[in-house]
């Protein structure tokens, strides 16, 4: 028989705010164990939460990106688990009245080859909803340790339908999610620093079927390759349970990226076993409709939608957008050196080649060493012949060693001063060889050889032949 994989994510990213969700807290990465903590961080008693509304409004800005309808007005619910690395025994969720309901992901999947746009689709969300991180365990032998640092930090649980059937689609999911919600600065989604981790469902069932099977969670998966791995290592042991005669039961598995394997921890829980309330210490948030319009106005065009118009309005081609549009920087730098020069094609390749290339040099931070007037007048002296594009480029190596490219530029208008009165030779030169001209303009490549000699004569040898060569070229095409 076969079997139709099911997958649904649960994905929580860190929302981009200073303090913490409801106390004021520093949030913090890398800083000393339990220092960026307070009374309501630890749950000491009579500590009481405030609202961090910097925290609500990211979450808003996330359900506006994905299209979700935004509640009214929202209140908090308290689960209750108790782990180590929840100081009150209890986290402060949304279980009931979620910020953001609905909406979708819109996903491209990998074409056929790298220098091929591949499909689009739309992965539906079920909610969006603002929750209070946990602390971080760490094992050493047989001790475990825990840092309260990133106990608190705002969260946003962005929970998928189950609309995925592939470890691929489940990836360009991720990339979406993390693309759309780092240009607009609603987080950084860095998933070396915890700041985006996901939950995995995974389902089997009949081909055609439309009752879905009963899933396996895998919890805090924190890198994209451990997502697919899971994936594609729960789809294989479903499928060997299955069609050994056995069945499957609701379950909490481990992935252990370093066996590439999974170890069974605990049946499922359900709503029930965290007795969820309402919170009694926080109250229910309105939420003005004038702030939710201020809030979208605030955002980005999204990315998908930028490619398809850089594509239209630029003519750029799908390998320049598809490095390009993923990264508002970069994008955001196209624009301002398209606004000094038309050749976009070329400004494309020299961001998405040179720049990246010599940026990556620097670290894994994109750094522009160049301005976008800097980068046009580079394009434009190339285009008018007064430099080769092995010129430009060099200028822009150059450039990310230090060089100022004003000292480049400076050079380029010495030679050009040269270059005026070799002009004005090679011009006479081509005057009194006119056959060789329009031969040469009329596909007689060796032609300019005669023009060139002229010029040379006329300079008394001392040229450089290859500014004749470049400057003779120039003027007769």
């Amino acid at each position: 028989m076969d079997y139709e994989a099911v997958i649904g994510l649960e994905v929580h990213v860190q929302l981009k705010t200073k303090s913490k969700a409801f106390s004021r807290s520093r949030c913090s990465f890398g800083e000393s164990y339990n220092t960026a903590t307070d009374p309501v961080t630890l749950g000491l008693p009579g500590a009481m939460p405030v609202i961090n509304f910097e925290a609500i409004r990211q979450a808003v800005r996330a359900g506006l990106i994905f299209n979700c309808a935004i509640a009214k007005s929202c209140h908090w619910d308290r689960k209750s688990y108790f782990y180590p690395d929840s100081p009150k025994n209890y986290q402060i969720t949304q279980q009931h009245e979620p910020l953001c309901v609905g909406g979708s992901v819109e996903i491209e999947l990998a074409g056929s080859a790298r220098n091929i746009q591949g499909k689009h689709r739309n992965v539906r969300l079920n909610r969006i909803h603002l929750e209070e991180d946990c602390g971080k365990l760490s094992h050493v032998g047989n001790v475990s340790l825990v840092d309260f640092n990133r106990s608190g930090v705002p969260l946003a649980e962005i929970v998928s339908e189950p609309d995925m059937h592939s470890a691929e689609e489940a990836v360009a999911y991720l990339n979406s999610i993390r693309m759309h919600l780092h240009g607009a600065d609603v987080s950084d989604c860095d998933m070396e620093k915890g700041q985006m981790r996901c939950d995995v469902n995974v389902s089997l069932r009949p081909s055609g079927a439309v009752d879905l099977g009963e899933r396996v969670e895998y919890k805090n998966l924190n890198s994209i390759s451990g997502v697919r791995n899971a994936i594609v290592h729960e789809i294989v042991r479903q499928s060997n349970v299955l069609l050994a005669g056995g069945s499957m039961g609701r379950e909490t598995r481990r992935w252990d990226a370093q066996r590439n394997s999974s170890d069974s921890m605990r049946a499922k829980e359900s709503a029930r076993d965290y007795c969820f309330f309402r919170e009694p210490d926080i109250p229910t948030v309105e939420l003005d409709e004038k702030i939710v319009q201020s809030l979208s106005g605030s955002l980005p065009e999204k990315p998908f939608d930028r490619q398809r118009r850089f594509m239209e309005n630029y003519g750029l081609p799908y390998t320049i957008t598809s490095v390009l549009c993923p990264v508002a920087q970069l994008a955001n730098f196209f624009e301002a050196v398209a606004a000094h020069c038309k050749n976009y094609r070329a400004i494309g390749n020299f961001i998405a080649n040179d720049i990246l290339r010599e940026s990556a040099k620097m670290g894994t931070a994109i750094s522009l060493r160049i301005s976008s007037e800097e980068l046009a007048r580079l394009i434009e002296a190339v285009d008018s012949g007064q430099i080769s594009k092995q010129a430009a480029q060099n200028a822009i190596v150059d450039a990310y060693g230090g060089s100022a490219i004003e000292h480049f530029f400076a050079e380029m208008g010495k030679k050009n001063g040269v270059d005026g009165e070799l002009e004005e030779i090679c011009r006479r030169a081509i005057e009194s060889n006119g056959k060789a001209a329009a031969e040469f303009r009329g596909g007689k490549d060796v032609a300019i050889n005669a023009i060139k000699g002229a010029a040379m004569r006329e300079c008394g040898g001392k040229a450089d032949p290859a500014a004749i060569d470049r400057i003779i070229r120039r003027i007769l095409n």
